[in-house]
């Protein structure tokens, strides 16, 4: 049955197990102040543990989109899931520098690429064109409200025990959310769609204009995206500091205030692919997109306003950069024949993190070049974000460029 929010029970499940199991993915931005203090570690080294998970995560949502296709979508959630337990758990108990967090912390983003791809492709088997905005609004917002958790529960372990309470209260979740979704998964058919003369992927990637530009969009929004995600908590910790907090009460309050601007991106996904149902899918991408770029290049040379008043544009911010999510996962499973859905959202996830795994990286060098040539916080923390707000102006001009995506 449906609910009145327009998702059905199983829908709801999967959507709480995901959010169990996506508890570790800000662990390490939650607690970048902290472990730059600890560990003695510089910006670019404490975005290369972001960046090593990224590019892990990238390269697992690669296998696992594309095996899918082979051995079909439902199996490839179920081992993706189990190996996200095995690997958060290690992660947890296991991490106590920078190296062994490096290695660990990639460890979890190789296994978790099966509970994304895979997931959209039987989101998109599940539900009909009418209501797939809906539905994928819900998987993109499980994302949200799990990275909300993982700022949650960092915050917490900081406060209660440091950093080895932080990372094994984050590690253990994933546990609890691999029993939910393997439970919602019992009876769901596991299919593998034939290829017998359909064209090849290369037809699918060279002549279909619409994905060529929803796969660029995405790997556009990702690269900012991701880049946001990382930084921000430390970017609110900076102007809670410049507002007389200390180290560690300020990166708790970051902690907070990013986990609510993650419930804010929650409500942006659901009600930007409810709203693609009703708009249509081009029309929400442009108008989201180009916000998400405004404030990008805008908001890094705001730090020194009022606390409050930055973390007001923070959730401004942070429901564009996360709206047109859903939007996009949907427009590409209306544009791809479902007997390459996988190949085609494989080399999406590859190009698309492969950019969001730079981008960290970038934001703490432009951090550090700037730091070291004594420039102040607005413009240290404003070229920062400004390189973030590339992805973003390209995001809306490939939005802007679709033809057949009403």
């Amino acid at each position: 049955m449906r609910s009145p929010l327009g998702a059905d029970g199983w829908t709801i499940t999967v959507a709480v197990a995901r959010v169990f199991l996506f508890a570790t993915f800000m662990t390490i931005a939650a607690a970048i102040p902290v472990l730059r203090e600890s560990w003695g570690l510089s910006a670019a080294e404490a975005g290369s543990i972001v960046t090593s998970f990224t590019i892990s995560y990238a390269v697992s949502l690669f296998g696992f989109a594309w095996v899918a296709d082979h051995i079909g979508a439902k199996r490839a959630v179920a081992i993706s899931a189990l190996a996200s337990a095995l690997a958060s758990a290690l992660f947890g108990f296991l991490a106590r520098d920078y190296w062994s967090a490096l290695v660990l912390y990639g460890l979890v983003g190789a296994a978790q690429g099966g509970v994304y791809t895979p997931l959209i492709m039987l989101f998109a088997e599940r539900n009909s064109v009418e209501r797939r905005g809906s539905a994928m609004g819900w998987l993109i917002a499980s994302t949200s409200v799990g990275y909300a958790a993982s700022l949650v529960l960092s915050g917490l372990g900081l406060r209660i025990g440091g950093i080895p309470a932080a990372f094994i209260a984050t590690g253990l979740a994933p546990s609890v959310g691999t029993l939910i979704l393997l439970a919602a998964l019992r009876g769901v058919e596991n299919r593998v769609h034939s290829r017998d003369g359909k064209p090849g992927l290369v037809a699918q990637m060279v002549h279909n204009l619409d994905a060529r530009r929803l796969i660029l969009g995405y790997t556009a929004h990702t690269y900012e995206l991701l880049g946001m995600w990382a930084w921000m908590p430390a970017f609110l910790a900076a102007s809670f500091a410049l507002d007389g907090l200390g180290t560690g009460a300020a990166t708790q309050s970051s902690a907070w205030f990013s986990a609510a601007m993650h419930i804010v991106g929650a409500s942006a996904a659901f009600s930007m692919g409810r709203a693609s149902d009703v708009l249509g899918r081009k029309r929400v991408l442009v108008g989201v997109a180009a916000l998400s770029a405004i404030l990008s290049l805008s908001i890094g040379f705001a730090i020194a306003l009022p606390t409050l008043v930055l973390v007001a544009i923070g959730f401004v911010y942070g429901f564009a950069c996360i709206g047109d999510s859903p939007v996009l996962s949907t427009a590409l499973t209306e544009a791809v024949d479902p007997a390459y859905l996988g190949a085609v959202l494989a080399v999406r996830s590859l190009v698309g993190f492969g950019a969001g795994a730079v981008s960290p990286l970038v934001f703490g060098a432009v951090l550090d070049i700037a730091g070291a040539a004594g420039a102040g916080p607005s413009l240290t923390w404003g070229a920062a974000f400004v390189a973030l707000g590339i992805g973003g102006v390209v995001a809306t001009v490939m939005a802007a460029r679709l033809k057949g995506i009403a």
